[in-house]
């Protein structure tokens, strides 16, 4: 895999109720990655950012919601969400620096 590759497969963290307490209880970390990206990509994607040891990798594809426009139904663009399970004693900090 080059690293150009890597570089795209991680598109943002995602931050949410659930997956602030799916990462206190399982030490898992919840990305939005790109919606071609294979759970190997991932994995070697969060190991060359972050610096940290990844156990193992569970993807979900998220469908998009329904909306209406007007009298026009319509629909968001579905993606992909990938769980990232860290070696035990490690994490990742996303807040560095941390404005006061």
């Amino acid at each position: 895999m080059n690293q150009e590759r890597l570089m795209q497969v991680l598109l943002a963290p995602q931050i949410s109720e659930k997956a602030t307490f799916v990462a206190d209880k399982n030490e898992q970390v919840v990305f939005r990655v790109a919606s071609d990206a294979t759970k190997p990509e991932v994995k070697a994607a969060v190991e060359l950012l972050f610096k940290v040891t990844v156990e193992s990798v569970q993807v979900a594809n998220v469908k998009g919601k329904q909306k209406r426009f007007g009298r026009y139904m319509g629909s968001r663009k579905g993606w992909k969400k990938a769980y990232v399970r860290l070696k035990a004693g490690q994490e990742i900090n996303f807040v560095e620096g941390g404005a006061a």
